[in-house]
């Protein structure tokens, strides 16, 4: 059975995060895809927003890898030509109602230390987007969007060059003690199955971390690791999309524990919105075309060049909540399970949004983890 030092399980942009900034010259490192290639389930499926640290708990994970994730993205995409915009955000109020709910927004954006954001009224709006309709709103100044699939290629190009090795389809099929650490069993697309020994295990699996970590032994509903499926579905502007915003709009969020419907200008002058969400007991990748008068009654208060008939279903997402219909919502987990008994597995689970914007941060988090456990 050959042994390596670290296996990242997933390769999404956190899990190739996590291999690129825990290579070392000296480490042996591989990471396991069940797919074809990596980031094909939530990591090419969502807003490609980089987010500025607006609706998070003070000193959550959340807020705190979202504020120095967006610090590190820009810092990464200017270096290494990662295709991106800083388009910033407005958040937008179109009834006195809504305009109300902002000043509770602003202080939360600013307990997490988003930068900049700030109040402003109509005259304001005009100047900095005229294409939109609000009475009052909240500018981001460094909200942006970012192409995830360049991203994701950076940090699987940077963890291979540092001598990672990263295996596609073949998925975790057990998790079990070994000497010095665990074993791997991972089964390929045809049924064929190798075991690797690996001192120090990462579970970035996101959808399925919850599966991994049942596996290894951990009591998943009582530590509240189970994943729940939460939909999101984007319809795409087919036509007029020139007369949109190109900043990111976003309107005051409902009491769902989602931030509503949204424009999502892309890096080729496109735009979707989204998404729409809904919770899921299977990963159906369908959109329903019957949702088009939803999206355009959410998006026409603020959008008034949007035309109905202008918008057809695209495409749909799934996050890894660690909640479900009616609970609390609930942070990230990164953590080594030693203290539990489970020394060398290092679960990351709920990655959910801000994870694409929080790779950059969660990447030398996890390193430190490794780090120590080895």
């Amino acid at each position: 059975m050959d042994r390596v030092d670290v296996v990242v399980i997933g390769a999404g942009v956190v899990g190739l995060s996590v291999a690129a900034h825990t290579v070392r010259d000296n480490r042996s490192l591989l990471a396991l895809e069940r797919h074809e290639g990596f980031g094909r389930e939530s990591s090419s499926r969502n807003s490609e927003v980089i987010h500025a640290s607006i609706y998070y708990p003070p000193d959550s994970l959340k807020g705190r890898l979202c504020l120095e994730g967006n610090r590190r993205m820009y810092d990464l995409c200017a270096r290494h030509a990662v295709p991106h915009r800083n388009t910033g955000k407005l958040i937008v109020a179109t009834t006195e109602e809504e305009a109300s709910r902002l000043p509770a927004l602003l202080t939360l954006a600013r307990g997490n230390g988003a930068g900049g954001v700030r109040l402003v009224g109509p005259d304001e709006i005009a100047r900095l987007e005229p294409r939109v309709r609000a009475v009052a709103a909240l500018h981001c100044p460094t909200s942006g969007v970012v192409d995830s699939h360049a991203l994701m290629q950076h940090f699987a190009a940077r963890a291979a060059a540092g001598g990672a090795t990263l295996v596609y389809n073949h998925a975790v099929a057990a998790l079990e003690r070994g000497a010095g650490g665990w074993v791997v069993v991972a089964r390929g697309r045809g049924g064929e199955e190798f075991r690797l020994g690996a001192r120090v295990v990462v579970n970035c699996a996101g959808l399925a971390s919850d599966e991994v970590a049942a596996m290894a032994g951990l009591d998943v509903a009582a530590l509240h690791y189970r994943i729940h499926y939460r939909k999101g579905s984007y319809f795409r502007v087919t036509r007029g999309a020139a007369k949109l915003p190109r900043m990111l709009i976003y309107p005051v969020p409902p009491l769902d524990h989602t931030v509503g419907i949204h424009t999502c200008p892309d890096l080729g002058g496109g735009m979707r919105l989204g998404p729409h969400d809904t919770w899921s007991e299977t990963l159906d990748f369908s959109v329903n075309p019957s949702l088009r008068d939803l999206f355009f009654e959410a998006c026409a208060p603020f959008l008034p060049s949007l035309e109905r008939d202008a918008i057809a279903p695209d495409m749909c997402g799934f996050q890894a909540k660690r909640f479900g219909p009616g609970e609390p919502t609930r942070d990230f987990v990164i953590r080594h399970e030693a203290d539990r008994g489970f020394e060398g597995l290092i679960n990351l689970i709920g990655i959910e949004s801000p994870g694409l914007t929080a790779s950059p941060a969660i990447g030398p988090m996890v390193a430190d983890l490794v780090d120590a456990a080895l």
